[in-house]
């Protein structure tokens, strides 16, 4: 079938994107799914670092690729041996699938999928094979799902299914934003009654971040950021304190839960000096791969503190997903807040460049 989708070019082109334009909307063809695989028709696709990350070249992809990992969209046909999901749920895409058999999967979530990480350093779909044609020549899938687009082919296991009155922007923020940093929190931080949550790098993750340390009602939620307007944000999400990274210095701030969120080697050392002694620093931000952090192995030892990787939030989504569903549902988790602007497939290069300039907590593609 003929689709039109948000094609990335090329790597590393000058900003501003708006001018590069290393992003072309285009028509391409999509395969059928096959076995295992259905056919999403996409309502609404969020815009991510980790989008950005490609585009500037930070994560280093194979191009020509179909961006897009943060979407939610309705099943409009299924492939062979599809189990547990009909024409017409409403899914959300996860950006790491998930194979069931590897070792990362029997961690609970807290390592990544070996096969679905390969897939995805591949820009294929787990079973290895790619949906996506432009003038007879292959285009890469991004992170299992290419959600930038009218339509997509992904596996079963890149897709949860949420119930119809799941607004479709809230089930895309559901499957990154809040998926990683709800579970930063939640899994990886694993904050203890009474204990506060300090949440350094306040976008679309961090904020996720955020709103769910105060769904919990446990300690104090302070949220970090340079940007006024997203610390009165953060206010309105209801954290406790919200400062700048020099005043958390000058107040000598600290929390036994403390979710670096930024992607930088600088918050990342921020994080670990603010967090408090027996307590724990859990990281989803993505730096460059050549950033390097210095830290004290000696404060870790002597106050017996504990650094943590999350990817993905440390997440099961089959597991986690229905869960902050449920929060939604019930109010707590007012995830409509962290959309900042809904905007149109054409306009994807100029949200590039809002993301890249720390302008918007979520900008949504919202498709007819």
């Amino acid at each position: 079938m003929r689709i039109r989708g948000a094609v990335l070019e090329e790597i590393g082109r000058t900003r501003p994107y708006a001018s590069s334009r290393p992003i072309t909307v285009s028509e391409l063809d999509l395969d059928p799914p096959g076995a295992g695989e259905i056919l999403v028709r996409i309502e609404a696709a969020g815009l991510c670092h980790s989008d950005l990350s490609v585009v500037d070249g930070n994560r280093v992809r194979p191009t020509p690729m179909l961006l897009g990992h943060e979407a939610a969209g309705r099943i409009e046909e299924l492939g062979p041996d599809v189990p547990d999901l009909a024409v017409g749920d409403r899914v959300v895409m996860t950006f790491l699938p998930r194979c069931g058999e590897c070792a990362g999967c029997a961690t609970d979530g807290a390592v990544p999928c070996t096969s679905g990480s390969a897939a995805n350093n591949d820009g294929s779909l787990l079973s290895g094979g790619r949906r996506l044609r432009r003038d007879g020549d292959r285009v890469h899938h991004h992170l299992g799902v290419s959600g930038f687009a009218t339509h997509a082919v992904v596996d079963h296991r890149s897709v949860v299914r949420v119930g119809s009155d799941v607004p479709p922007e809230v089930a895309a923020v559901l499957g990154c934003a809040v998926l990683t940093g709800g579970g930063a929190v939640v899994n990886a931080g694993a904050p203890r009654a009474g204990d506060a949550v300090m949440v350094v790098g306040l976008g679309g993750v961090g904020m996720a971040a955020v709103l769910t340390a105060v769904s919990l009602g446990l300690g104090d939620v302070i949220g970090v950021d340079a940007v006024p307007e997203k610390l009165d944000l953060a206010r309105e999400l209801g954290a406790t304190v919200a400062v700048t990274p020099e005043q958390v210095v000058e107040q000598g701030l600290t929390a036994p839960v403390v979710i670096e969120a930024v992607g930088s080697a600088r918050a990342f050392e921020a994080a670990i000096a603010a967090t408090a002694p027996g307590g724990r620093t859990v990281t989803v931000g993505l730096p460059a791969p050549e950033a390097r952090a210095s830290i004290s192995p000696l404060a870790l030892v002597a106050q017996a503190r504990t650094i943590v990787g999350s990817y993905l939030g440390s997440a099961v989504p089959a597991r986690d997903i229905p869960r902050y569903e449920q929060l939604w549902r019930e109010g707590s988790l007012p995830v409509d807040k962290l959309i900042t602007s809904r905007i149109r497939l054409d306009d994807v290069n100029a949200g590039m460049d809002a993301l890249a300039d720390g302008n918007a907590i979520r900008q949504v593609i919202v498709f007819d």
